[in-house]
């Protein structure tokens, strides 16, 4: 399971990557015409006291990957973090910016699957375990 959360982590981490080169390079997001990538990288919500969300995802996405050598319970806490600061984007982009980011769903996904995965390798370890391989 902890392949599996890191492996999911390095695509989170991809995708806030993509998007944190893509905000200082002041270019648009490539997305396939069903979604307005766009409008939400450059919406007020795409800055959280003026760092951008993408960067933010990369710190939260790199925290996971680290907590996987911490108690299994750190990385728990992380995923659901990073779920419920996706879900404030994602009620963000539904009702407020009225446009919908493919990235953002992908990386909202990505947070998702981690904190299943978290919490069903938490809940298979005993409580002193420090680290998985």
């Amino acid at each position: 399971m902890t392949k599996a959360i890191a492996g999911l982590a390095l695509l989170g981490l991809a995708i806030s990557a993509y998007l944190t080169w893509v905000h200082y390079a002041g270019i648009e997001p490539v997305c396939t015409g069903i979604s307005d990538c766009e409008r939400v990288q450059s919406s007020e919500y795409a800055e959280l006291v003026g760092i951008p969300v993408a960067v933010i995802g990369v710190v939260g996405y790199a925290a996971i990957l680290a907590s996987l050598r911490m108690r299994v319970d750190v990385t728990a806490l992380l995923a659901y973090l990073a779920v419920a600061f996706s879900a404030y984007l994602t009620w963000a982009e539904v009702f407020r910016i009225e446009a919908i980011c493919q990235w953002c769903v992908a990386s909202a996904l990505v947070s998702l699957a981690i904190a299943v995965l978290a919490t069903l390798r938490a809940l298979g370890a005993p409580l002193h375990q420090r680290a998985l391989s």
